[in-house]
């Protein structure tokens, strides 16, 4: 939503202006220029990146139009269901939790949380930390560096398309002198000709400089910050479940782990204690109301 208000503050803002300085509007729709600015960016976009990167950054473009995928009832939600497989795990034994880890789709546990289940890096970040954990004997500090390791890949997978777009915007400027040389090609060869002329097509050249610099500052460049920014929060997000995991791997009791985990939590997204201790009490009796 602010990314959409941002946008329209910035269209308003240049060319509110230029309107004030009593501009002629029209001067500015090139679209000759804009094919050449916005062709020549998607061309290096292509020769840069192989496709399956081109496709990611696609999708992170349209991240910032979307709700966010991480808030305060997220968090909440993810704490309620880490301590209930912890309790799970306590109350029945860890190797009980293999036949949630292995078939996690069909499992009764995680399928009361069908946010968590549908991004499935963090599903399976967690069932395959704690299937090692279950049947390969790894202690909490070789669980914790496979879940840094884990982390920093994922980290810097999700970091390509954003230094692509960044590179994109960098060029922008660029591929808007280009665009304006092309244009003084043209003005040169109408030298000679009536001035109302020659002024157009210099002042078309002009818009394409223009149109580069605006592209870059004033939108490519800000949707690259974002999608980073995006990349932040799913870094402290996993951060957040390797420090309930790891917790609960030490032999902490399952209200403790959770509590780990929810200190991991930035404080704007942050649940309180009581928030945690009340939805988690919930699951609880629920579970006995069901047995």
């Amino acid at each position: 939503m602010f990314t959409i208000i941002g946008m329209l503050v910035v269209l308003a803002a240049v060319v509110g202006g230029y309107l004030m300085e009593r501009g002629n509007l029209l001067v500015l729709l090139q679209p000759a220029e804009l094919l050449i600015i916005g062709g020549a960016a998607a061309g290096t976009l292509l020769i840069a990146n192989p496709m399956p990167v081109v496709i990611r950054i696609l999708k992170g473009m349209a991240a910032p139009f979307l709700p966010s995928r991480f808030s305060r009832n997220s968090y909440l939600e993810t704490l309620k269901m880490l301590n209930e497989l912890f309790v799970f795990a306590r109350k029945n034994g860890v190797v009980a939790l293999e036949a949630h880890i292995e078939d996690p789709q069909k499992s009764d546990l995680f399928s009361k949380y069908p946010a968590f289940i549908k991004h499935h890096h963090s599903l399976y970040f967690v069932c395959d930390t704690l299937r090692m954990s279950v049947s390969g004997g790894i202690g909490p500090f070789e669980l914790e560096q496979m879940m840094d390791l884990d982390i920093e890949v994922h980290h810097h997978e999700i970091g390509v398309p954003v230094a692509a777009l960044t590179t994109v915007a960098d060029a922008l400027p660029g591929l808007g002198i280009v665009a304006a040389v092309l244009g003084v090609v043209i003005t040169m060869g109408a030298l000679g000709g009536p001035p109302e002329e020659i002024g157009q097509k210099v002042a078309a050249a002009l818009v394409g400089t223009f149109l580069g610099i605006l592209l870059c500052y004033g939108f490519v460049g800000p949707l690259a910050s974002f999608m980073a920014k995006l990349n932040d929060q799913e870094a402290q997000y996993y951060h957040c479940l390797r420090v309930g995991v790891i917790s609960f791997a030490k032999g902490n009791n399952p209200i403790m782990a959770a509590e780990f985990a929810r200190r991991a939590i930035p404080h704007e997204l942050r649940p309180t204690f009581h928030e945690m201790e009340t939805a988690c009490r919930g699951e609880k009796n629920a579970a006995k109301q069901a047995a």
